[in-house]
């Protein structure tokens, strides 16, 4: 779902270390993103972002360079500009301290490298016209390090009302990052039925993705 008012194509710089990455990443984003440029290490990365100033940055965790803060000094390095150019991490990495570092810094999401092209496209997009992006598994890490105690954000009974008791299962394996498969085999239910219950729940919480759907859980607190 494209975010709203978001001039389209969304100009990126893309910054990882391993050239033939960010030549598949750049052949594999679709007409909603264009790379405007591009960086391999810590200090290429801030020279780059301060020179484009791109609306979004998608930004590796590990880089050379720089004092060995990785991407989270990039972000730090930019502060600046983060009212204009958000960052959104993109790493094979889903370790917590990796995730809780570049939040801290200022990015705006994490996604890992599993991520389709047309979701990360999706994930650009989302964060260009300001939302947060997290891939599912990671949304507790970020809960975890940022959220409010439990008890401070309660649920609203007539939200989770609105679904049935199996809705609330699916929900939750779903936000929590589960694909529809392993949704399936955790309730013994098929594969299709996952889907018919996924997009009653969406419909029922006016919601439009997945990512929409863990923040919803994260901010409630029933991952």
């Amino acid at each position: 779902m494209n975010a709203p008012d978001v001039a389209l194509p969304v100009p990126v710089v893309l910054v990882d270390d391993h050239h033939m990455f960010r030549t598949g990443v750049r052949a594999s984003l679709d007409e909603r993103v264009t790379v405007v440029g591009e960086a391999a290490d810590v200090d290429q990365a801030i020279a780059v972002v301060r020179e484009k100033r791109p609306p979004v940055v998608l930004l590796d965790v590990h880089l050379p360079g720089g004092t060995g803060g990785g991407g989270a000094e990039v972000v730090r390095q930019c502060a600046d500009l983060l009212g204009g150019t958000r960052f959104l991490a993109l790493s094979v990495s889903d370790a917590a301290e990796d995730v809780v570092a570049v939040i801290r810094a200022g990015a705006r999401g994490y996604v890992t490298k599993n991520i389709s092209a047309s979701d990360l496209s999706a994930a650009v997009v989302q964060v260009a016209g300001g939302d947060a992006v997290f891939s599912p598994r990671l949304a507790g890490f970020v809960l975890d390090a940022f959220g409010t105690a439990a008890g401070e954000v309660s649920v609203a009974d007539d939200e989770l009302d609105r679904l049935s008791k199996r809705e609330q299962e699916v929900m939750r394996l779903i936000a929590r990052g589960y694909s529809y498969r392993e949704v399936a085999g955790e309730l013994f239910i098929s594969i299709k039925t996952v889907e018919t219950h996924v997009s009653a729940v969406l419909r029922k919480l006016q919601l439009s993705s997945r990512y929409e759907l863990t923040r919803w859980a994260a901010a409630r607190h029933i991952l």
